[in-house]
């Protein structure tokens, strides 16, 4: 008996090792798409705020969730408004980002206080994380690599736009979430070199 249940837990590690690839690939993926499509990649992001937005209107009209808790949903929705006037550009030590982190943690703390009092299935709570908490940040956070090559943002004192753009800002260059993606996919599915 003891064979069958270790063979389980291997069993469960591999499976666990073969999600996390996936997922990964994945997020190589969307930063790859959202670097190269950066304006469809924000008016994407401005249709799921507005969904998001019908959403925790929706909970509070026909469900009866906290006011509190939709409104502090509705006004993080409207900091990522915000955040969506210099994109893909967003800076880290700007106020808008910083108050939309700390939203994020808030209506967080809020959901898991009201779903620890009320009874809701399984299914219906990851619902509202995913729709409601999740998939906005979870959009600005796979596209910060996205503005790390735009002009402006680029240039260092002293440096010129086009003189930058033909030596540092090239394409092959990543850096950010890209490269960490770039790391972890060479290390774990080496490219090989073409011999000629």
């Amino acid at each position: 008996m003891w064979f069958i249940y270790l063979l389980s837990w291997l069993s469960l590690v591999i499976q666990i090792s073969f999600i996390t690839l996936a997922i990964a690939a994945g997020l190589y993926y969307l930063a790859e798409l959202i670097e190269e499509y950066t304006v469809a990649t924000s008016r994407i992001i401005k249709y799921m705020i507005l969904f998001s937005t019908g959403v925790l209107t929706g909970l509070y009209l026909f469900e009866g969730f906290p006011w509190l808790m939709m409104g502090c949903g509705l006004f993080t929705n409207l900091v990522y408004f915000g955040l969506l006037q210099t994109f893909p550009y967003i800076l880290l030590s700007s106020p808008n980002f910083i108050l939309s982190c700390v939203l994020v943690v808030l209506n967080h703390y809020m959901a898991f206080q009201y779903f620890a009092e009320e009874y809701y299935p399984f299914s219906e709570v990851l619902a509202y994380f995913t729709i409601c908490l999740w998939i906005v940040p979870f959009s600005f956070f796979v596209s910060l690599s996205a503005g790390e090559n735009v002009l402006p943002s680029t240039v260092q004192q002293g440096d010129d736009v086009v003189s930058n753009y033909f030596t540092k800002g090239k394409r092959g260059k990543r850096s950010g979430i890209l490269l960490i993606f770039s790391f972890l996919k060479e290390a774990v599915l080496p490219s090989r070199q073409k011999m000629y």
